[in-house]
């Protein structure tokens, strides 16, 4: 994807705090995603922390059978965030992956037989929540801020990790409809687009082939702008379509402005 800049990061303190999963891939990616949750939380009164040795979820390493080494990742990912949560400082562990939420959710598990993690994993996966878990919270007052700001048609593809790995939703709909969006559906679309983590780089015709499938699908909306809620569905969508293709934070990013 072309480079983009990612905007400024908030500098108010809130007396409610989240931390962040920045992730591996998104920061360079997409930068702008997490930068645009920060500044949407801060304007209801919501402070994003990010813990500056976490980093990728372990789903990279572990699901390309390095096992071992996908662990160390999601316990130093715990050693970052365990300090928030011991001083209870944080509400919540914020997800704008739903890759990594789908494997931070399942560290308590992962980890079970880990006698030095295990109750710290399932602390952190209890805490763990997708952003569309954390914005229904605001619904009503997203409305009210963004009556008839977005008048763009948009198709929102739910990805795999979300509908079905984490069994949310409706949620990303809601929230956009609540905010006055004309948010569609497509057909088929509970089937994945190809991406599927390093699915798309290791079998690249099946995947482009799914992917071209799902396309054809959002574009029958006639959508102005695809929106999704993972980086991997994101970037493998894009790479078949001149539509922009963005999270949904940052499509509610832009209308508050």
């Amino acid at each position: 994807p072309a480079r983009q800049p990612a905007g400024d990061w908030p500098t108010r303190t809130h007396a409610r705090k989240v931390l962040l999963l920045a992730g591996c891939v998104q920061p360079s990616m997409a930068p702008n995603i997490n930068a645009a949750t920060a500044r949407v939380l801060d304007a209801f009164g919501v402070q994003l922390i990010v813990a500056p040795k976490a980093g990728c979820c372990g789903a990279v390493r572990y699901h390309l059978n390095d096992q071992a080494a996908g662990l160390d990742d999601m316990r130093r990912n715990i050693d970052a965030w365990w300090p928030y949560v011991e001083r209870g400082e944080i509400e919540a562990i914020v997800m704008t992956a739903s890759g990594c939420g789908v494997t931070v959710k399942e560290y308590g598990h992962l980890l079970a037989h880990d006698a030095a993690y295990a109750a710290k994993a399932g602390r952190i996966a209890m805490l763990t929540r997708d952003l569309s878990e954390i914005m229904p919270e605001f619904e009503e007052e997203l409305g009210a801020k963004l009556k008839g700001k977005i008048t763009k048609r948009v198709a929102y593809h739910p990805p795999c990790t979300l509908q079905h790995g984490q069994q949310i939703r409706g949620k990303v709909e809601g929230l956009l409809r609540a905010a006055g969006v004309d948010v569609n559906l497509c057909a088929d679309s509970h089937l994945c687009c190809g991406s599927a983590g390093t699915y798309s780089v290791l079998h690249p015709e099946i995947a482009h082939e799914l992917r071209d499938r799902k396309l054809a699908n959002l574009q029958a909306t006639q959508p102005d702008e695809i929106v999704s809620a993972n980086i991997g569905c994101m970037s493998h969508l894009q790479s078949g379509t001149e539509t922009p293709v963005t999270h949904w934070i940052e499509l509610i990013d832009r209308a508050l402005g």
